[in-house]
C-alpha cells in the first residue's frame, strides 16, 4: 500500500497517465491528469509515485465541507440547486394559443418556464420540511398536510419531461399500495 500523498504530489497511473494530486481524503485522491483531466482514484489504487509531497489527510476534505454546506443551504433556505433542463428543450419556446382567434398568442422561453417550475418545486420542498419539523402541528395534521403535498407533486409530474435527469423529477403518490 502506498503512503498517503500530499497535495502537489506527482504520480503516474497505469490507466490515466501522469498527473498531480489536487485534493486528498482518507479514501480518495483527486488527481488532475495531463491527458484525462480531473479523476478520482482510491488511495490504495496501484500507481507509481514520481514525486511525493508529504501531507496530512484532513478528517474532512474541502470537497466534503463544500458539499455539506450546499446540502444545508438547500435544506434550510429558499436557494435552489442548479437543475438542468433536458437538452432537447434548451432555448425552445412555449407558445400559449387562446381558443379565441381574435386574441394573440403568448410565447414564453421554455428555460424561463422551467426555472419557475423548479422554484415552485423547491418552495414546496421547503414547506414540506417546515411542516415535518414543526413542534406546533399535531402528527395527524402533519400527515394530512403531507398527503396534500404528495398530491401537489403528483399534479406536477406532467412537467417531468423538461428535466434532464429523472432523479430531479416530481414524484406523486405511487399507484402501488
Amino acid at each position: 500500500m502506498n503512503k498517503i500523498l500530499g497535495i502537489g504530489s506527482r504520480i503516474e497511473h497505469q490507466e490515466h497517465g501522469k498527473g498531480v494530486v489536487t485534493n486528498v481524503t482518507s479514501e480518495l485522491y483527486w488527481v488532475t491528469f495531463i491527458n484525462k483531466g480531473l479523476e478520482t482514484i482510491r488511495v490504495d489504487d496501484s500507481f507509481e509515485i514520481i514525486e511525493a509531497v508529504d501531507g496530512e489527510v484532513d478528517a474532512v476534505s474541502f470537497y466534503e465541507v463544500e458539499k455539506s454546506l450546499r446540502d444545508l443551504l438547500k435544506r434550510y433556505s429558499d436557494i435552489s440547486e442548479v437543475v438542468p433542463i433536458a437538452d432537447k428543450w434548451r432555448g425552445g419556446t412555449l407558445t400559449l394559443t387562446p381558443k379565441d382567434t381574435s386574441l394573440s398568442s403568448k410565447d414564453i422561453p421554455i428555460d424561463t418556464f422551467f426555472h419557475k417550475i423548479v422554484m415552485l418545486r423547491d418552495r414546496i420542498r421547503v414547506m414540506e420540511q417546515k411542516i415535518n419539523a414543526s413542534n406546533v402541528l399535531e402528527e395527524q395534521d402533519k400527515i394530512d398536510l403531507q398527503q396534500y403535498i404528495t398530491r401537489m407533486y403528483g399534479s406536477l409530474t406532467t412537467f417531468n419531461v423538461l428535466f434532464k435527469s429523472s432523479s430531479q423529477n416530481f414524484k406523486g403518490a405511487s399507484s402501488k399500495k
